[in-house]
């Protein structure tokens, strides 16, 4: 079963604007299904971005293979619940600071664009100014 737009959002713990970003970019395959709505084949969504599951599990693994240590320590849960609540607050930072770079990009086009436009109007009101006048014989002065 393919996912919805939102659907990739949840199994992945990221944006839905991100996960339309990386359709766009081409860096996930995806196509939109009759209502318009993005259908997203999960083999190809977790090849860009893991599922929340699978961070889980690392996590889980990690602990597993220090149970002894954890047994010892009863702090270390606490620890590596904090680790997961600063892991997703870098990944909530780190997609704003890829929107915002994103946004730089466009409006950076944008300017050079403006710029382009600019001195093409230049040149064209310098070449009307600097035409001869091209008025009608009764209008010469001789």
């Amino acid at each position: 079963m393919k996912y919805t737009l939102s659907q990739a959002a949840e199994a992945t713990g990221k944006n839905k604007a991100t996960i339309q970003r990386a359709i766009k970019s081409g860096k996930i395959s995806a196509k939109k299904n009759s209502s318009g709505a993005y259908a997203i084949d999960p083999s190809e969504l977790h090849r860009v971005f893991p599922a929340m599951g699978q961070r889980v599990a690392q996590h889980t693994n990690a602990t597993v293979r220090n149970g002894a240590q954890r047994d010892e320590n009863p702090h270390e849960d606490s620890a590596l619940q904090r680790i997961a609540e600063l892991e997703k607050e870098l990944a909530v930072a780190e997609e704003r600071k890829n929107g915002i770079e994103g946004q730089m990009h466009h409006l950076s086009e944008t300017v050079d664009d403006l710029r382009k436009r600019l001195d093409q109007s230049e040149s064209r009101v310098t070449a009307l100014l600097s035409a001869p006048s091209k008025r009608k014989w009764w209008q010469r002065g001789g």
